[in-house]
């Protein structure tokens, strides 16, 4: 959930160049959402960032429980809104599963539960008087279910993950963060495509090594992002000279922004503490919010809240699978319903584990050993089926893979094809799924086909992306906003459109073509080099050749607090037809 923070000044000279405040508003999250590009600071230090992580799952949930929609409304809301209508009944179940999982424990009162070895790492200070604080802990006050929600989602993950804390000396009430960033959901994924527990963006999970691919997403991996987070959180504090609020702040809108709001104090005079910094709206309500929590969990009765004793104990085990795994046989193979080895094991896409690793499953710790014993006795060629398929006249890769469910890529690599010809004739080993769809509820295809066949407002148009497409040019078409034709699709507006992929569109035109780009002519996008002139403006450029100030900064990476400077060399990528 990247938010590129921009001065005023920015903001004016934008508006002046020919955007709608509309259009700023809607593309304010995401600088690269108009071309649909990936943030150039890939391989930069999060550290040094001035990106704001907005929470997803925190707000959501809040804002469903604030509605009062109460328990009935809560446990039927659908697990990460994406599931295909036809498997509701299923998704129903999984949901159940993720709020309402296994008690390891009895209502009998324990002195080896969970919760007190949390409080005994917690080392931060709750005794702050400040009035986020307390707007905070009074909104949970008068909603418990939040907590008890957000306890029955996290009871599967809190121990591995209070555990690593205490590994690392870390205060435990890094624990509960993954409360305001996720609600612990696991499959949280927000428009500013940030995903998982602790809602990692591309960027910040590529620098922590959270590799992402067709079959899995490391950063909604339980073990691999936690240790990404945790290590991410150190890293911050020992910036920080061990302050774990300013911390969380940079954890939050990146150590750059937080550097510079103490510097702004520092010449000013003032304290550089977090309660005393200008930051971003979302930070200034972020640490708040873990606080208010922390608070809340160090003496529930003091609130008027009732915490479900959890016993201190693994929720699940680690077995190794040696190889690639069909995930519907190793639900089989451990006794448990699918929906839990997905639960636990989020990351994965598809309805297989990653064939190049790491090969390794989460599963719950009272099936672990059962399923090695399983595990071991099972031939090795039916842990994942395969079909031949003779090459015919009109075939390609693509075609292939979309018939299949699956990549060009992933056929290369199986059939160890240097490039994408393919013959007549040709033998192609493709992998698949040894059961139907149906038996994967929670995979990636049937929470994006949910979300695209939920009925809006709007009349529905299939479209097909074309080269040169962007969201903008979709939307503006369309009559709706850009955050919508992604949220419609499960994307976030920085994600990039890949020619020939199907989006759903909730048309507010009253005749919405079938191929809305038919109506554009042919883009014409050429790499354009430009030396700054004297008196040259982010405006000005923009304007001269047909684009926005913030696709210029994207591009070039440029912080926007700083002026332009006469011989600086900038990319732009123009519509030749449309420029000088």
């Amino acid at each position: 959930m990247p938010v590129k923070r921009l001065p005023f000044i920015l903001l004016a000279s934008t508006l002046f160049s020919g955007c709608s405040t509309s259009q700023i508003v809607e593309n304010w999250h995401t600088p690269s959402a108009w071309f649909g590009t990936e943030e150039k600071n890939q391989q930069k230090d999060p550290l040094d960032s001035q990106q704001v992580v907005v929470a997803k799952g925190d707000e959501d949930l809040k804002a469903d429980v604030a509605a009062g929609n109460g328990e009935d409304s809560a446990s039927g809301a659908p697990l990460d809104d994406a599931i295909s209508p036809e498997l509701q009944a299923k998704a129903q179940q999984a949901r159940e599963k993720l709020d309402n999982p296994a008690r390891q424990s009895d209502a009998s009162t324990r002195t080896d539960d969970l919760w007190s070895r949390l409080r005994d790492g917690f080392t931060m200070d709750h005794s702050v008087d400040n009035a986020r604080v307390q707007a905070q802990l009074d909104w949970y006050v008068r909603h418990p279910r939040y907590i008890d929600r957000v306890v029955e989602r996290g009871s599967r993950y809190l121990h591995y993950i209070i555990n690593e804390t205490e590994k690392r000396g870390l205060p435990s009430e890094l624990a509960l963060l993954p409360v305001v960033e996720s609600a612990f959901d696991p499959f949280a994924y927000s428009h500013g495509r940030a995903a998982g527990l602790w809602q990692f963006i591309p960027s910040t999970g590529k620098y922590f090594g959270l590799t992402q691919s067709w079959w899995h997403d490391d950063r909604r991996d339980v073990i691999a992002a936690t240790d990404a987070a945790l290590t991410y959180l150190e890293r911050l504090a020992n910036r920080f000279d061990g302050d774990y609020t300013l911390a969380l702040a940079a954890y939050n809108s990146g150590g750059g922004t937080v550097s510079s709001a103490m510097r702004r104090n520092r010449n000013a005079g003032k304290s550089t503490d977090y309660w005393s910094l200008t930051l971003p709206t979302e930070t200034r309500h972020y640490v708040p919010k873990l606080i208010a929590l922390a608070k809340i969990f160090d003496d529930p009765k003091a609130y008027g809240i009732d915490l479900p004793p959890l016993k201190d104990e693994p929720y699940f085990e680690v077995v190794d699978t040696g190889s690639q795994l069909d995930l519907a046989q190793a639900a089989e193979l451990a006794g448990v319903d699918i929906d839990e080895i997905y639960l636990l094991n989020p990351s994965y896409n598809r309805w297989a584990t990653n064939p190049d690793g790491p090969h390794r499953l989460l599963v719950p710790k009272q099936q672990a050993e059962a399923f090695q014993t399983a595990l071991s006795e099972f031939p090795s060629e039916q842990r994942v089926s395969w079909q031949n398929y003779k090459v015919r006249k009109g075939d390609s890769l693509n075609t292939i893979a979309r018939k299949f469910a699956t990549t060009p890529s992933v056929i290369q690599q199986v059939n160890k094809l240097n490039s994408d010809l393919i013959r007549i004739g040709q033998q192609l080993l493709i992998p698949s799924s040894t059961k139907g769809s149906d038996a994967y509820a929670l995979s990636q295809a049937q929470r994006l086909e949910r979300t695209q066949d939920r009925k809006r407002s709007g009349n529905k148009v299939r479209y097909t992306v074309r080269r040169g497409d962007t969201f903008w040019d979709i939307a503006r078409e369309h009559r709706v906003s850009v955050r919508e034709v992604a949220a419609w699709n499960g994307m976030a507006p920085g994600d990039p459109l890949i020619p020939g992929k199907e989006l759903v569109i909730w048309s507010k035109t009253s005749k919405p073509t079938m191929v809305a780009s038919n109506t554009r002519g042919k883009a014409m996008v050429r790499k354009v080099g430009y030396r700054v002139r004297s008196g040259d403006s982010l405006s000005a450029i923009a304007s001269r050749f047909s684009v926005n100030v913030r696709d210029i900064a994207s591009w070039n990476d440029l912080n926007t607090d700083r002026y332009l400077q006469p011989g600086q060399s900038l990319v732009l990528y123009v519509d030749i037809r449309n420029s000088p």
